[in-house]
């Protein structure tokens, strides 16, 4: 191996060289770290590699959705920041309607009224010790990127899901919503490598948890909505809309007897009627098979097909939805 230096303009020629392929789906980059300035040239999104958030995952996300111009439930999305910001004691300067006049910003100069705005806030750079002292942020970097069409569109037959090995993450860290993701991109690859679309986890204790970026939940062959308790999974935005819209759409038609949060045992989970996926991509989707086993009667069920179409409404209400464009 041929080692040189590495200069400015050396960088500069890098830019211009040949770019990965997904650097395409990135559409506009705001951040703080450049004097609260937007990038549209893919190449000029990086973050500094001393930045905690990237050699200690001290930092925090969101992913919202915007759909014509319009963000989802961004309220949500912003108390979610907020309450993870308290526990890990990250300072958080900005308030919510700055946010979102910069993700307006944002994606105005991306040119695109469909998207997923990817937010972060960083601890900031300075060091490479685990002390935060040494940090000069925190900082806070805002991202449009190209949205993929929801799952259930591209793939109307269902999911294909599988159980994972990957240990679940512990308390307070499957409860706020960090960059430490490296049990989830586990997760991700190992469903990939059984050919499947999802893998789910169980807690230490055989209770159902979550899938590697959404949660999940059941039809129990009893007729019961069930998800797992929030004390070992992340509060879904999603799966949180499901569950208020579930009684007029699931239990007042009598498609469910009650939903409840519950702690769902592997066997329960393996004789469920469906097998419900929520996030803010595939929104509400249907496993139709389990470890190669068909859930239910292996087909999208009607619980699934009800709880789609209230989502479809509800992403439409315009109490629910920040105009943007």
């Amino acid at each position: 191996m041929q080692i040189g230096d590495f200069s400015r303009d050396d960088f500069l020629r890098w830019c211009d060289g040949p770019r990965p392929a997904p650097e395409q789906n990135y559409f506009a980059c705001f951040s703080t770290l450049w004097g609260n300035r937007i990038a549209t040239d893919p190449a000029l999104m990086q973050i500094p590699l001393d930045d905690h958030m990237v050699h200690r995952a001290d930092g925090l996300f969101e992913t919202m959705r915007v759909d014509d111009g319009a963000m989802y439930r961004w309220d949500a999305h912003f108390a979610r920041l907020a309450a993870g910001a308290e526990t890990i004691r990250m300072p958080l300067p900005w308030s919510k309607d700055e946010m979102a006049d910069i993700m307006r910003e944002v994606l105005r100069r991306g040119g695109k009224r469909d998207a997923l705005l990817r937010l972060f806030v960083s601890r900031g750079g300075g060091g490479h010790t685990a002390g935060r002292a040494e940090c000069a942020g925190p900082h806070l970097w805002i991202l449009a990127v190209r949205r993929a069409p929801n799952f259930m569109d591209a793939h109307p037959d269902g999911a294909k899901a599988v159980t994972s090995a990957v240990p679940v993450k512990p308390g307070m860290f499957a409860r706020v919503k960090s960059v430490g993701y490296l049990p989830n991109a586990l997760m991700a690859e190992e469903a990939k490598a059984k050919g499947a679309d999802f893998a789910l986890a169980y807690d230490e204790d055989g209770f159902l948890a979550e899938m590697q970026t959404e949660n999940c939940g059941i039809v129990s062959a009893e007729g019961v909505l069930q998800v797992p308790r929030e004390d070992r999974i992340l509060r879904g935005t999603t799966m949180q809309r499901v569950l208020e819209l579930a009684g007029e759409a699931v239990v007042a038609p009598g498609l469910v007897k009650r939903v409840e949060r519950a702690d769902i045992p592997r066997e329960t989970v393996e004789r469920a009627e469906e097998l419900l996926v929520f996030g803010t991509t595939p929104v509400v989707t249907a496993a139709v098979s389990l470890d190669g086993r068909p859930v239910g009667g292996g087909k999208p069920g009607p619980v699934w097909r009800a709880l789609t179409e209230a989502m479809k409404r509800d992403m439409r209400e315009a109490k629910n939805l920040t105009r943007l464009l």
